[in-house]
């Protein structure tokens, strides 16, 4: 080889070095990388949740779960590098934020012990209109006549799934529509900490409220009851505390280091990737969910919650798309 060959063949393997150097993933796609595991993360929750609805109160189990998870978040401030109990400038949004997590996850469990695992993550996906229209009615935003559009033809895709006024009408889809606005306000208060929190950070003071939260109502559901003949998500929220079974206690532990991994993989998402860019893949929580509905309970959606489910998807992909241009 030449010396002109050999200073060819020396600057092309520079070259390629420094490519390799230079390349990373985007931030936009280990974002999304980060909200597809929190997805499937918490699937399992969500099977878990429905597997104990029949036998344990929703507040024993969420406040097992949080005292499980609560060390795992500080496990993961450590691996973040950081000391002590993580801290935050902005606590009155970290306890706001908890309590919109505490509300949004405590009805969507209660509209789970009487809905079909696809049924409620159909409803689940009309999350991009709640937070267009309470980006309306909450921070005064202009909607065009377009998006406002995509809202109707969304709204319809949710009364199609929920079905009100109709025989098969269940009162647990209103507990998820109220889920879907919490988790549409944690949204909103996660966009605005992620400049100063940490993933983390996030995921601690979030567990640490829930856990506090379903501490100061357990006494209330204990006073109140189970009522004989009540909706069963009402049945799931009054009925009294009961020893868990080894295998129990375990899924309940289990749920904690789901959840944990779950709120840390959420924040990761959204402080890495633009909440336009990642949010359209929320949606794949709808076809996790409805496998794991068919295989372990023999789920099989409607014709009416399938057509509901694609007007939801097709509106929200839609506005999120306008959000962009």
């Amino acid at each position: 080889m030449g010396r002109t060959d050999r200073r060819s063949f020396t600057g092309c393997v520079l070259c390629c070095v420094k490519s390799a150097r230079g390349w990373s993933l985007s931030s936009n796609v280990r974002g999304v990388g980060f909200l597809v595991l929190a997805l499937f993360t918490i699937s399992l929750q969500t099977v878990a949740a429905k597997w104990l609805s029949s036998g344990y109160p929703v507040l024993q189990i969420v406040m097992l779960r949080s005292l499980a998870a609560l060390p795992l978040t500080l496990l993961l401030f450590r691996y973040e590098g950081g000391r002590g109990l993580p801290t935050t400038p902005r606590r009155t949004l970290e306890i706001t934020r908890g309590l919109f997590l505490f509300l949004s996850y405590t009805t969507f469990m209660m509209g789970l012990a009487a809905l079909p695992l696809a049924e409620t993550a159909a409803i689940r996906n009309s999350g991009p209109l709640m937070i267009t229209l309470l980006s309306v009615v909450v921070l005064g935003e202009t909607v065009g006549p377009r998006r406002w559009l995509a809202l109707l033809v969304g709204f319809v895709g949710v009364l199609l799934i929920v079905r009100p006024g109709a025989a098969t009408f269940n009162l647990g889809s209103i507990f998820v529509l109220i889920s879907v606005l919490f988790y549409a306000l944690t949204a909103m208060v996660t966009n605005k900490l992620r400049h100063t929190d940490s993933s983390a950070t996030m995921a601690f003071y979030g567990t640490l409220v829930y856990l506090v939260a379903a501490a100061v109502l357990a006494p209330l559901a204990a006073l109140v009851g189970e009522t004989p003949d009540a909706h069963p998500s009402l049945t799931f929220l009054f009925r009294p505390w009961a020893m868990p079974t080894p295998v129990d206690f375990v899924i309940m532990a289990g749920m904690g280091v789901v959840w944990a991994a779950w709120m840390y993989f959420l924040a990761r998402a959204y402080s890495l990737a633009q909440a336009s860019v990642a949010a359209p893949f929320e949606y794949l929580a709808l076809p996790i969910d409805v496998l794991w509905g068919f295989l372990i309970w023999g789920e099989i959606p409607t014709w009416l919650t399938w057509i509901g489910a694609a007007l939801t998807i097709v509106s929200g992909m839609y506005i999120l798309y306008r959000a962009r241009t």
